[in-house]
């Protein structure tokens, strides 16, 4: 419990306690558990204070001096830590969702387990701070350094971090040998890939079997997708469906070069989706050995653009299919070309490797 005299210093302000705490340096002030909601402690000494369980929500500590403080499970919920000094500070399990922690000083900080969602943490400090296990959702860390923070076990979910610096974060616990990664987003997935061996034969499964399909698949066509889908099920390919039908985001054309990347080649529906057309134009270029096979309803004159896709070598012959069942008794055809177009995109890259190994190690 609170020192009830340390707690009956600070509330005769700032002013009164930055004194006591002159006069009186090798007292450590207990201010657990106090409620101090929405207190005003700007430029407050607060160095090695036990302000364990606090409530200081909303509480301004702008450029306050926490060295060192024990804030163990406190809430600073909407807390203003504006140029506080937090260096050393044990901020375990403390609540720093929607804290504005804008160029505060968290070197060597106690993170572990802390919830900083939505926290303003632009241009921190955050140099040698364990953030193992911390939630980090949305936060803003725009320039802010990270420079050796340990990172296993965030959870790290649409941050900000443009110009943020993030080398030699540790992503491996404890009792481990240490790796470091310089993308605190990708670090999940790095520890992941390197611990669970299920996750790498996902990531297998899905470069070698996943086939893309884009298409715009309304009600009346889902029996085609179906069909096609379970087709390719059969073949033990992993369809990943890009369905046109619901409203796309503007991001559009991010998320389907991604899921492109990831293919062993695309299947695309043209008919009734201008948006498939606009799409193919953007990936084509940007992937010269995935094998893209255009399909389209017979009769569709303003996809007939789609054709001159096809001087590209990795693009197969525009299918034209008369009715769905027509289709779905074509689908063995549909899915063996661009296997087989995979086939001679491999060989000429091999053939290519050769010859330019070949040269390299020719006489002089």
């Amino acid at each position: 419990m609170a020192d009830d005299e340390h707690v009956a210093l600070l509330k005769k302000g700032v002013n009164a306690w930055n004194e006591w705490r002159d006069e009186n340096p090798d007292i450590r002030p207990d201010l657990s558990e106090t409620n101090l909601y929405g207190a005003n402690l700007i430029e407050a000494d607060l160095r090695d204070a036990n302000l364990y369980g606090a409530n200081l929500i909303e509480a301004n500590l702008r450029q306050a001096d926490l060295r060192g403080a024990l804030l163990m499970g406190s809430d600073l919920y909407g807390a203003d830590l504006i140029e506080a000094n937090l260096i050393e500070a044990d901020l375990r399990d403390a609540n720093l969702s929607g804290a504005n922690l804008n160029a505060a000083n968290l070197g060597m900080a106690d993170l572990r387990g802390a919830y900083l969602s939505g926290a303003d943490l632009i241009e921190a400090n955050l140099i040698e701070a364990d953030l193992r296990a911390a939630t980090l959702i949305d936060t803003d860390l725009t320039d802010a350094d990270l420079t050796d923070c340990r990172i296993f076990g965030v959870s790290a979910w649409r941050l900000k971090l443009e110009g943020a610096k993030q080398q030699n974060l540790v992503i491996t616990a404890g009792d481990e040998p240490e790796i470091t990664v310089d993308n605190i987003e990708v670090a999940q997935f790095v520890y992941l890939l390197l611990h669970n061996e299920k996750i790498r034969d996902v990531i297998n499964t899905i470069t070698s079997k996943a086939v893309l399909i884009l298409g715009r698949f309304t009600d009346e066509r889902k029996a085609v997708l179906d069909a096609l889908r379970d087709e390719l099920r059969n073949r033990n390919l992993l369809p990943i469906l890009f369905d046109f039908a619901i409203p796309a985001s503007r991001d559009v054309t991010e998320t389907i070069k991604t899921l492109a990347s990831l293919a062993r080649f695309v299947i695309a529906d043209a008919t009734d989706a201008t948006e498939v057309r606009v799409e193919l134009h953007n990936i084509v270029r940007d992937f010269p050995s995935l094998p893209i096979q255009p399909i389209l309803l017979r009769g569709h004159p303003e996809f007939v653009s789609l054709s001159h896709l096809t001087k590209f070598p990795w693009v197969l012959p525009i299918f034209e299919y008369d009715h769905p069942e027509h289709l779905l008794a074509s689908l063995d055809k549909i899915i063996l070309a661009p296997e087989a177009k995979m086939k001679v995109l491999e060989d000429a890259l091999e053939e290519g490797r050769r010859k330019i190994e070949a040269e390299l190690i020719k006489p002089r």
